[in-house]
Parts: C-alpha cells; structure tokens; sequence
C-alpha cells in the first residue's frame, strides 16, 4: 500500500470510528438488534440443511445413500473453495455502497435453493429419473449454499466495520451470534412440529424481515478500493500475514475440536448414555444455554479481553469434557449437566473468534478494505473444520473397532475415546496455539 493510500485509509478509519462509536454508543438495544437479524434466518436454514435434509432424503424417498453423499459431497467442496471469491465480491459491492442489496439478491438466491431443495422430490416421485434429479438437486444445492455463503460472509465484514474497540466489537458479534442461536432453536421446533412447508415458510417470513431490520441498521462504514490489489491475488491478501496464519490456526484446531463431538453426540447419547428419546431434550439443552450465557462472555470479554477470554472458553471446554469420559450408561441427568456446560463454553467459540479477527483487520491497516476477502476465507476454514471432524473421528472410531447400535461400555470405550479425548486433546492443542502463538506475540501490521 503507498503512503497516500495508507494515509487516506487511516483517514477514513478515524471517521469511521467516530461513526461507529456514536452508533455504539448511542444505540441501543434496537440497532444491535437490526444488524443481528439476519443470523435469525442464517442459523435457522443451517441446521435443516447440514442435519434434516440427508435424512429427509434418504428415509422419505429412498435416494440411495451412496448417491446423496456424493452430490452433497461434490456441492459442499465447492461451496467451500468459492468462499474467498465470494468475500472479494462481497468487499466490492459493500465499497459501492451496495451491500445490503447483495444480501438481498443472496436471500433470494437462497430461499429459492432451499423451496426447490425441499419441493424437488414430488418431482423425482413422478420422474424417477436420475439424471434428471442429480441436475436439479445439484442446482439446488448450488443456489442455497451460494446464497448462503454469501449472505453470511457479507454480514460478518459488515459488522467488522462498526465499533471501535474490542468490547464493543465482541458485543456487536455477542448479538449476532444470539440472534443465531435463537434460530437454531426455532429451527429445531418447526422441523418437529411444521414439516418440510412450514419449515419453508418460517424461514423465508424470517429471511426477509431480517434484510428489512438490516435496512435501518447502521450502514457499514464507507469502504476504500484498493488499488493495488486485484481479483485472486486480492482475495487471497490475507493469508500473507503471518498474524492471520496465526490466528486462523487456532481457529481450526478449536474449530475441529468442537465440531468432532457434534459429529458423533448422537452416537454418544444413544450407545454410551443409552437415552436415544432425550436427544432433542439435550441439543435444546445446549443451545439454549449457548445463548442465555452470551452476557456472561461479554462482561468477562470487557474485564479480561478476547483472547485471554477465548482461552478461558477452551479451558471450560476441556474440563466439561473430561467430565463427560467419566459418565457411565444410564448417567442421563448427569450428561444433562454436560450439555449445559458446553453450551456455557459455546459462548466463547461463537463470539470471541470473530471479535479478534475484526481487530486483526484494522492493526493490518485493511479496515474499510478486505473484511470480505478475511471474512470468506475465515467461512472456508469454518466449513473445513466440519469436514476435518468427520474425516478424524468417524475412521478413528472404526478403527478401534466400533459399530454403531452397540451399547458402549466400560471404563474407555471407543465412543468415549472419540467425542471425549479427542476433543480435548485438541482444544489443548488450540489453546497451546493460542496462548504462546497469539497471545505472546507481537501483533503489529508487520507480521
């Protein structure tokens, strides 16, 4: 970046900061409100779409599972490597004073995917045809992951832009996040209760008032263009920076640690506490617990900052973990209490990690430039830690020789071994990476 460049850029980061702190200051609860909206809807199209549809798939139309796991396979690695794209893009339509319509345009690419995701078997019933299915479900799915892809990319950079300090950006994210967990609740309800409609329905009434708050919401500040960087090269700046290698590091290694237990909790509930009828009882145990302690992680966040904060987080995690290796079968109350830790400790993955990097942006002097290219890279690396839990602990679990459908019992079993160490082993790992490679490192543009 030339001395003009970086001049006009801190420039308009000292407006922008005034901006933003009397916004923050003067908002209340409203504004925070209208920006988090749209996680609502986000959250609560992520859960059917990543849990409910293979099932809806498999059980209700007989799609073989071989079949539906290599489309999904294929839809969801693409989906996965066009988020840095998809960043840049969305840095240059919020330059142009134009995000909150590409959100638009992405909700709507969304909320098609998903109807015809949802009212596409009718089709195959009266078709049968495979080509004809693995062409639209593949359209399908490139709609809703596209659409939402982008709409959660441009979100976050546009909510990186607003504050002006740490606690406030961990209290603009705080928002976000809870906004997201109270979808995932409502998610949970309207699958059970609504079906396939009235799941479509909820979510796209949801969609749409969210982008309608997100319109009074406080406008990102005003973008710059960077004039030296350009296409891949500028979607792909941030991986030169030594401190975002950092940082994003920790991210994965936490990241896989607690996406490993959501791969296999079902597992774990049925086979090693025996209470298969309670599932639902649990997540919404989790969840809800995720949110209610959102506050708790703001004030410790305001006192400690983010990444002390972030490690205290990963220490609980541990702790709730090795608590959970101890649980016999039939311990169904006692593993009550372990869903409600881990959703003390979800706080600090959900709010924190975001909080940093929208930090990181602005001590690199990016602030107003490439959130969206940082942003889509940091979605990319959150879809790879889903597919790195399922590539470590779905073959380690084989391999020491555990079928699912068997109780799990004794002292250390395999399950055991897979939803309880293993992600203890690995948020240690996190925190390691966290403490000695973030922490007591200079975190200066430099690096």
């Amino acid at each position: 970046m030339s001395a003009e460049s970086g001049g006009a850029a801190r420039l308009n980061m000292l407006g922008a900061n005034a901006q933003g702190r009397v916004w923050i200051k003067s908002c209340a609860t409203v504004q925070l409100v209208c920006y988090g909206a749209p996680q609502f809807a986000l959250s609560f199209v992520a859960l059917p779409l990543y849990v409910f549809l293979p099932d809806y798939y498999a059980t209700r139309f007989g799609v073989p599972l071989g079949f539906l796991g290599a489309v999904l396979l294929l839809a969801r690695l693409l989906d996965a490597v066009i988020d840095p794209v998809i960043g840049r893009l969305a840095d240059h339509r919020l330059g142009a004073g134009r995000g909150w319509r590409f959100m638009a345009v992405s909700g709507v690419l969304l909320a098609l995917g998903f109807a015809l995701l949802l009212g596409f078997p009718l089709v195959v019933v009266y078709a049968s045809q495979p080509y004809t299915f693995t062409a639209v479900m593949g359209l399908a799915l490139l709609l809703t992951y596209s659409g939402y892809s982008a709409a959660s990319v441009t979100h976050q950079a546009w909510g990186s832009t607003l504050g002006t300090d740490e606690a406030e950006r961990v209290r603009i994210f705080a928002w976000r996040e809870g906004l997201g967990l109270a979808g995932v609740l409502v998610a949970a309800s309207v699958t059970q209760l609504g079906g396939a409609l009235g799941f479509t329905l909820v979510f796209t009434a949801s969609l749409w008032i969210g982008l309608w708050l997100l319109r009074r919401a406080p406008a990102p500040r005003q973008f710059l263009v960077h004039e030296t960087l350009h296409g891949l090269r500028a979607a792909f700046e941030p991986l030169r920076h030594l401190a975002f290698r950092r940082l994003l590091l920790v991210y994965l290694a936490s990241g896989v640690a607690a996406a490993v237990p959501a791969t296999l909790v079902l597992f774990f509930i049925r086979d090693r506490i025996g209470a298969p009828e309670l599932a639902g009882f649990y997540l919404l145990i989790y969840f809800a617990c995720g949110a209610a302690f959102l506050p708790l992680w703001l004030r410790v966040a305001k006192r400690w900052g983010a990444a002390p904060s972030w490690l205290v987080g990963m220490g609980l995690s541990v702790v709730v973990f090795l608590g959970a290796a101890l649980l016999q079968p039939g311990d169904r109350w006692a593993y009550a209490g372990i869903c409600a830790a881990s959703g003390l400790a979800l706080g600090s993955d959900l709010v924190l990690p975001p909080a940093l990097l929208a930090g990181l942006i602005r001590n690199l002097g990016h602030g107003g430039q490439l959130e969206g290219a940082y942003f889509g890279i940091w979605g990319m690396a959150t879809k790879l830690t889903l597919a790195l839990a399922a590539g470590a602990a779905l073959p380690l679990l084989a391999s020491l020789g555990y079928v699912p459908g068997t109780p799990a019992t004794g002292v250390l079993p395999p399950l055991v071994v897979a939803y309880c160490l293993l992600p203890c082993i690995l948020k240690l790992l996190a925190g390691a990476a966290l403490w000695f490679g973030w922490m007591h490192r200079a975190r200066s543009p430099a690096c």
